[in-house]
């Protein structure tokens, strides 16, 4: 159905070196099949993608050689617009692709494109909108949505026009654990009721791996790995917890559901659990009572309690527009609260208000990173970026995503390494709180460890630091605390350990395959090492 032949992509820095993206890749995708495409950060997932809907060469520059085929005819110098019918595209941020006002006019604008009868756009849009679980939704501004539910829409106002091919860059990453299952649900069901070919770059393997039929695997030389996710799983660099255990522990063959976890896991002799983190004594450095915000009659935060202390991580969870992202801005001062207060203790021992200070005066006490990190970069190469930021700028970048060239835009950076370079630029202002809006979006295991080491560190360092994120796992590794958001009240709030364990949807993969308190893969491997037991376990 859709053939890749050779599809090489190179570009030239300002000096006219070369750099290889994609080498020399061959890839067949079959009518009704989930394709997998997978590997580091700033591997080049999404230009394989841009590819083949049409977006790469002709929007990024490079040299493009090979050939793409759909239905073996050659459409590899076909604009987007001539493939939209066939293929569908929904790319990483998904606010960048709306063209209208509302939900419901987005979902039929492709359709007006393509001249569909009104009678058929109505049907489509209505079956789309019970598909996705948004028709609440329908007469929304696009631009009050949450970013899930933005991601959401931007898939169906895709699906709607029924293409073939179903092109997805991240699709989940804004998606908390439910609607993320509900999302590669439907997708299956295009898959094996409809026939749809899907083609999706994804970093949470944990969530994907279960649904697809093959996997493509690149590597930092431009080449890739086909083949079946079991076997490409036993050799990749990144891969999800539950593989990760298995590695760890020797079984053969390695499990990709936590079905075939927990199943393997039955004869597992493990050590002592580890013990519960305690809550720090100190006095919080960030203080947030009653605060309500509400959006013309609807409240989005509704008397909101919070206290952040000094050398502790705090998640803040909740699914898509329970309030995350509003919490974040109005404790750092850039929305304004309808009542309540907040207060910050910085170094100087002043208790201030964030919301009273000027927005250039707040960085210093209150540092945030947006959703959409690239809000924050407005300069014209990474090297520029990072010296505005000032010193140790380049360090944090390099420990996160390294080897991003100083010359390189930073709009053409992944969403990974933008996120790195917007976050090493927030960390330049010294803030004593930190707060981080999905920083996980766009980095692979190895990033996202990278990630969770520093913020560790900075919480040493006496900062306090909460991080909105449906990310159960990169959780795991950097929580102490977490509270959890429904509805814009504070609905949970606790150790870790014991708030994930009350909901099945918000425990990461370890525990569901060992049970509570188990959280993570190392605590396991050492509990084992310490009671004697080793690899083993491998029947």
């Amino acid at each position: 159905m859709i053939e890749l032949r050779g599809i090489s992509l190179r570009h030239e820095d300002e000096h006219g070196n070369p750099t290889t993206v994609l080498d020399g890749v061959d890839l067949t995708l079959e009518e009704g099949e989930l394709v997998l495409v997978s590997g580091p950060t700033g591997v080049g997932k999404s230009t394989l993608l841009g590819v083949v809907c049409g977006l790469v060469p002709r929007f990024t520059g490079g040299s493009l050689d090979g050939d793409l085929l759909l239905d073996g005819a050659s459409i590899v110098h076909s604009p987007p617009r001539e493939r939209a019918s066939s293929i569908g595209y929904v790319g990483q941020d998904p606010a960048a692709g709306f063209v209208t006002d509302t939900v419901e006019e987005e979902l039929a604008y492709g359709m007006e494109q393509l001249g569909l009868p009104p009678e058929t756009m109505r049907r489509r849009v209505e079956e789309t909108l019970d598909l996705l679980g948004i028709a609440a939704l329908r007469d929304r501004d696009l631009r009050t949505l949450s970013g899930g539910q933005q991601q959401r829409v931007a898939i169906g106002a895709v699906l709607t026009m029924h293409p073939r091919v179903l092109v997805l860059d991240e699709p989940t990453s804004a998606l908390d654990p439910t609607a993320a299952e509900e999302v590669l649900a439907t997708l299956t069901r295009l898959v094996h009721d409809v026939g749809t070919t899907v083609l999706l770059a994804e970093h949470r393997l944990e969530r994907v791996v279960p649904f697809a039929d093959r996997m493509v695997l690149l590597d930092r030389s431009g080449g890739v790995q086909v083949g079946e996710p079991a076997d490409l799983l036993a050799v990749s660099p990144v891969v999800p917890p539950i593989v990760e255990l298995g590695r760890r522990l020797g079984w053969s063959p390695l499990p990709l559901t936590v079905r075939e976890a927990r199943r393997r896991a039955r004869a597992l002799s493990l050590g002592s659990p580890p013990d519960p983190q305690t809550t720090a004594d100190a006095a919080p450095t960030l203080e947030a009572e009653g605060l309500v915000i509400a959006r013309g009659r609807r409240p989005v935060l509704r008397h909101a309690d919070l206290a952040l202390r000094p050398g502790e991580v705090t998640a803040l969870m909740g699914r898509n527009g329970s309030g995350k992202s509003t919490l974040l801005w109005t404790l750092q001062g850039g929305l304004t609260r309808t009542s309540g207060r907040v207060r910050v203790t910085g170094r100087d021992s002043v208790a201030l208000d964030p919301g009273a200070l000027p927005p250039d005066q707040r960085r210093h006490h209150v540092g945030l990173l947006p959703q959409n990190a690239a809000d924050l970069l407005y300069l014209e190469t990474v090297g520029e970026e990072c010296d505005a930021g000032g010193p140790g700028t380049r360090a944090v970048l390099d420990r996160l995503v390294p080897g991003i060239p100083d010359d390189q835009h930073p709009r053409d950076l992944s969403e990974g390494q933008r996120l790195a370079l917007a976050l090493a630029l927030v960390l330049a202002g010294d803030p004593p709180v930190l707060l981080l809006d999905e920083p996980t979006r766009g980095l692979d295991y190895a990033a996202k460890h990278a990630l969770a080491v520093l913020l560790g560190e900075l919480a040493g360092a006496g900062r306090a630091i909460l991080v909105a994120t449906h990310d159960v796992e990169f959780v795991a590794q950097v929580a102490g605390q977490v509270v959890v958001l429904a509805d814009g009240e504070v609905v949970s709030h606790g150790e870790v350990r014991r708030v994930v364990a009350e909901s099945p949807a918000f425990a990461p993969q370890v525990m569901k395959v060992l049970g509570a308190p188990w959280l993570r893969v190392d605590e396991v491997v050492a509990a084992r090492t310490a009671a004697g037991t080793g690899r083993g376990d491998s029947r």
